[in-house]
């Protein structure tokens, strides 16, 4: 028996003697197949081909992601805070020097994870570090390696610790979640967005989309629903799902002009591209 991993998303399956026809996440419209074809891997052959790489980007939050590059490409965020570590979004390398530097680190108490294309190799993080995953459950139907560990939550917010909020955004997936930092930013507060909110190469905007790699934009009332998810917490950074995606400042301005920005041009009337 084999845990496959597709190779286009990264999302590892259940047990099975042979891997799965398709991979239901990327015949999605907000994901794909590539024209090469479906293709999977395994963890260990992943580890033997992968390594992970580490990167601080501010005082208690670590980068984690994989090189050469690998399916999407996201890197996890290990939060260190007083009541236990969290890990946001996942990967799907785990090998021994992560686990190693990991328990270093302090372990994790909990894994939460922004939306289904980041559910990488979940439960073998959760069953390694013997941590509960926090998925919403308008998103349970993707959930492709059923496990105890998985917790499933509903409504718009979870306090997963002192100052730690996941916020049900929607957007690109109906449960697409961001994680509040509160003690982030020196204490001005960090929105940790994945790409529910992804933030844009010029690292002063952020962008919303029902599909990156299809470019399917979502609708006006699902980016005034993130704005108003969003109003009551402070945001001085955005860190998006990429090491390079971060918007260190003023980030509550840089979502509200985004959406400013976006709403307008799905709204308009053409006039700003024939200029």
């Amino acid at each position: 028996m084999i845990y496959p991993i597709c190779r286009a998303c990264g999302v590892q399956f259940d047990a099975c003697a042979q891997p799965p026809a398709t991979c239901p996440i990327c015949q999605d419209e907000r994901q794909f197949v590539p024209a090469s074809g479906q293709a999977w891997t395994t963890p260990d052959a992943l580890v033997r081909s992968h390594t992970n790489t580490f990167r601080q980007h501010e005082s208690g939050l670590i980068g984690i992601g994989t090189v050469p590059h690998f399916a999407i490409g996201q890197r996890a965020l290990l939060l260190r805070a007083p009541g236990g570590n969290i890990l946001w979004d996942c990967i799907s390398l785990l090998d021994d020097a992560t686990i190693e530097i990991v328990e270093a680190l302090g372990g994790l108490a909990a894994i939460a994870i922004s939306h289904p294309h980041y559910y990488g190799c979940m439960v073998d993080w959760a069953r390694v570090f013997d941590a509960p995953i926090h998925l919403h459950a308008d998103d349970c139907q993707w959930i492709m390696r059923p496990d105890p560990a998985v917790r499933l939550w509903q409504g718009e917010s979870l306090e997963i610790g002192d100052g730690l909020t996941l916020l049900r955004c929607g957007g690109h997936f109906a449960g697409g979640a961001t994680l509040h930092w509160a003690q982030g930013a020196a204490g001005r507060g960090a929105l940790l967005s994945g790409d529910i909110l992804q933030v844009a190469p010029d690292r002063k905007h952020v962008s919303f989309m029902r599909s990156y790699p299809n470019m399917i934009p979502v609708s006006a009332p699902a980016v005034e629903h993130i704005l108003a998810t969003l109003a009551p917490y402070p945001i001085e950074s955005v860190y998006g799902a990429f090491f390079d995606r971060t918007i260190k400042s003023d980030g509550k301005a840089a979502i509200a002009r985004s959406a400013k920005r976006y709403l307008a041009a799905i709204h308009g009337d053409g006039s700003a591209e024939r200029r």
